[in-house]
C-alpha cells in the first residue's frame, strides 16, 4: 500500500531526502506522495522513512493503493532495476 500526506503536513521537507525512491515531492500547498513510486520503504527499510521523521503524523496509508509487499518489493525492483 502506498502512502499518502494529509493536510497536517507543514511542508517541512523532513520526509523528502529520507524517500529511498524520491517518491516524495513539494505540492501545493503541502508535500505529495507518487503511489507509482511510493513502496513504503519496503526492500530498504523495516518502517517507511517518511513516517519515522514526519514530525505532525500527517503519513499515512493511502486506502486507494492497497498493496501486499510481495507487489511492494516487485514494484522497488521495477524501479531500480533489480
Amino acid at each position: 500500500m502506498a502512502l499518502f500526506i494529509n493536510d497536517e503536513c507543514i511542508a517541512c521537507d523532513a520526509c523528502v531526502p529520507e524517500c529511498p525512491n524520491d517518491a516524495i515531492s513539494e505540492g501545493d500547498p503541502i508535500y505529495v506522495i507518487d503511489p507509482n513510486l511510493c513502496t513504503e520503504c519496503v526492500g530498504f527499510f523495516d518502517e517507511p522513512q517518511c513516517v519515522a521523521v514526519c514530525p505532525t503524523d500527517a503519513i499515512h496509508p493511502d486506502p486507494n493503493h492497497q498493496e501486499t509487499k510481495e507487489e511492494l518489493m516487485e514494484k522497488k525492483k521495477r524501479i531500480h532495476g533489480e
